[in-house]
Formats: structure tokens, C-alpha cells, sequence
């Protein structure tokens, strides 16, 4: 049975190039990873007025994200950092009764950059500390996709080999991370 992986997309883009990569991990990993892409456009700003009774596409955002088996941040870098959609999409999580705290996530990220998004990633992973978060990330499989503008092809697919066979062995660890992580819960829970 597929791990059901709600994969939030850092990007408001069009033609985000995170979005492409999700979209690829979608398909090779269908048999092991049900990945659904989810959009954080249209969220409202958070706010403690709205924090009560938030809006509806909020309510049904924290909703799609606890009710995933795990979560994959998809993370573009904008001036050094995460954007501010992703930041708001993470403070909603961070109001929403310990959605993510202790549910399997990695990352990915992709730009045009030869440092992908490193930058942007470390202070997503220290933002996600914070204890009314606190996924269990993946360690050690970091994905900072450089110059990805070389590494796909006009339709957007993914062409470069060592990135695939990069992304094989991260999927092959999450999937392993995310049992391990579960079996550890059972135990505990």
C-alpha cells in the first residue's frame, strides 16, 4: 500500500519548477509514494482575528495535511529564504492541534541556482522545530537541486541521471525513515 504523501508546494509560480519536480516524483513513485500536490495560493494570511474561525480553504488545508500519512515541503528559495506563502502555510500548521508534530516529512528543492535551495531549507528545518510543528524530517537526504534548467528537458521532465538516481536512493530512504518512524510510534503510542 503507498504511503499517501501530501506535498506542499512552496511556489505560488505558474511554472514553478518545484511543482515539476513533485509532479516527477508522482509518477516513478506511484507504486510506493500516492503523492498529492497541494497549493498554499489562495491562503488567507494568518492572523490570531481569523485563528478561531479560519476560512474555509484553510480549514480543508490543515485538514489535507493531517490527514496525510506524511508530508513533502517542495521549497523554492526566494532572497536567501523560504517564501512568504510557505511561511504562511507553516504558521497555520503551527495553529492547528499538532497537524505535522511527529508525521514523516522530507524535502525537496529546485532552482536555477548552483546551491538549489540549501539556504532555504535550513531555515525551513529551523522554523519547523518549533514544538507546535515538529515533523519527524528525514536527516541526512537533503535534494538541493542546482541548475535545474540543465537537468530537464522542454516538457519539464527530469533528464539528468545522477539526479534520478539521487532521488531513487532519498525516496528508497524516506520510505524506510517512514517505517521505522511509525513502527517507533506504535510502540510508544
Amino acid at each position: 500500500m503507498a504511503i499517501k504523501v501530501k506535498a506542499i508546494i512552496g511556489s505560488t509560480s505558474s511554472t514553478s519548477v518545484n511543482l515539476k519536480v513533485v509532479e516527477y516524483l508522482r509518477k516513478k513513485y506511484a507504486e510506493k509514494l500516492e503523492i498529492t500536490p497541494v497549493f498554499i495560493n489562495d491562503l488567507a494570511m494568518f492572523s490570531v482575528d481569523l485563528e478561531s474561525n479560519p476560512p474555509e480553504n484553510v480549514v480543508e488545508f490543515m485538514d489535507s495535511i493531517r490527514n496525510s500519512d506524511a508530508v513533502l515541503f517542495a521549497v523554492p528559495e526566494y532572497n536567501y529564504s523560504i517564501p512568504g506563502a510557505l511561511k504562511n502555510a507553516v504558521d497555520w500548521l503551527s495553529r492547528s492541534n499538532f497537524a505535522i508534530k511527529d508525521k514523516p516529512a522530507f524535502m525537496i528543492g529546485a532552482s536555477a541556482g548552483v546551491l538549489g535551495t540549501v539556504r532555504a531549507q535550513m531555515h525551513l528545518r529551523q522554523i519547523l522545530s518549533n514544538p507546535m510543528l515538529s515533523p519527524a524530517v528525514l536527516p541526512g537526504n537533503d535534494v538541493f537541486i542546482g541548475s535545474i534548467q540543465q537537468k530537464v528537458d522542454e516538457t519539464g521532465q527530469l533528464t539528468d541521471e545522477a539526479t534520478i538516481d539521487f532521488l531513487d536512493k532519498v525516496v528508497n530512504n524516506f520510505i524506510a525513515f517512514y517505517s521505522k518512524t511509525k513502527a517507533t510510534a506504535e510502540i510508544h503510542g
